[in-house]
């Protein structure tokens, strides 16, 4: 089922600058997906969810038009983890691109079963597009945009291939590879800022006492900050890759100009009004008591 999107046979050419994905490409948009985060993925009764629920199987609050039919009270019904999810987009490009339009109830149980696995691989390109196309953004990053740019352009092409051919992925070797680059540019992005000690990667902060703290320039790439106390910490230029800000208090902290930071982190955050955000995400409802 599905075709490719790309022409086979064409290969990037940085000389002529390739369309990229935007940031609104790279946005979860439920509304042209068929509810594949809801199907696709496993459940593990936790304080996330309330209930197991395996791969392949519909959760129980999916409707017929694939929409949440608890959406507005998620939270309250114990399914806080699908509020912290984001697919950054791929489940619209999955439902609508690589299988055009048709569903997985349409395409019958051999079809339903490549959508499943193409919607996992197709989540993590999404993520490193989301990651590439920020460090493309970075001034810092000028001295070696032109890996940036081809990164962007292999890893646009991935996506873009027939559901076998995108199941096929190796994701890991291509994330090590990007992840290198990034690497890069977070040392250039951070170079300017002078301080001691600059490098806390995976660094065990669960429930650490940082209120108020100068954390600028400092990479926190994997730190675990579940249930920090960051209240009013300036994390601007803080390298913020893959750390895990569940339960983390945010009200009051600086987070302009952060780098690699996600929309699923933040939501995953305690925050208030007075939180400063970079301007390509989206400050959560529940931060309202919504």
């Amino acid at each position: 089922m599905g075709r490719s999107q790309r022409e086979h046979g064409t290969e990037p050419n940085l000389q002529t600058r390739p369309q990229l994905p935007v940031v609104d490409d790279l946005r979860a948009d439920c509304g042209s997906c068929f509810g594949l985060c809801c199907v696709a993925l496993t459940f593990a009764k936790s304080s996330d969810f309330p209930v197991n629920k395996a791969a392949g199987t519909p959760c129980t609050n999916l409707q017929q038009d694939f929409r949440c039919g608890i959406h507005q009270d998620l939270r309250q019904r114990g399914y806080s983890g699908c509020t912290v999810y984001d697919c950054f987009g791929a489940g619209q490009k999955v439902s609508q691109g690589t299988f055009d339009g048709v569903d997985w109830q349409q395409g019958g149980k051999g079809a339903a079963r490549e959508m499943f696995d193409v919607f996992p691989v197709m989540r993590q390109l999404h993520e490193l597009l989301w990651y590439l196309t920020e460090a493309a953004q970075l001034p810092q990053a000028r001295p070696i945009r032109t890996d940036i740019e081809r990164a962007l352009a292999e890893t646009e092409r991935l996506t873009q291939g027939t559901p076998a051919e995108v199941a096929a992925t190796d994701v890991a070797a291509h994330r090590e590879g990007v992840g290198a680059l990034l690497l890069r540019v977070s040392e250039l992005a951070r170079a300017d800022i002078r301080r001691k000690k600059k490098d806390r990667r995976g660094a065990d902060l669960f429930g650490a006492k940082l209120k108020g703290a100068d954390l600028r320039g400092v990479s926190l790439r994997g730190a675990y900050l579940i249930a920090a106390d960051l209240r009013g910490a300036d994390l601007r230029q803080a390298d913020l890759i893959g750390a895990d800000f569940r339960d983390a208090d945010l009200r009051g902290a600086d987070l302009t100009g952060s780098i690699f930071l996600t929309q699923s982190q933040v939501n995953a955050a305690k925050g208030d009004a007075a939180t400063k955000l970079p301007p390509a995400l989206n400050r959560p409802s529940h931060w309202d008591g919504k």
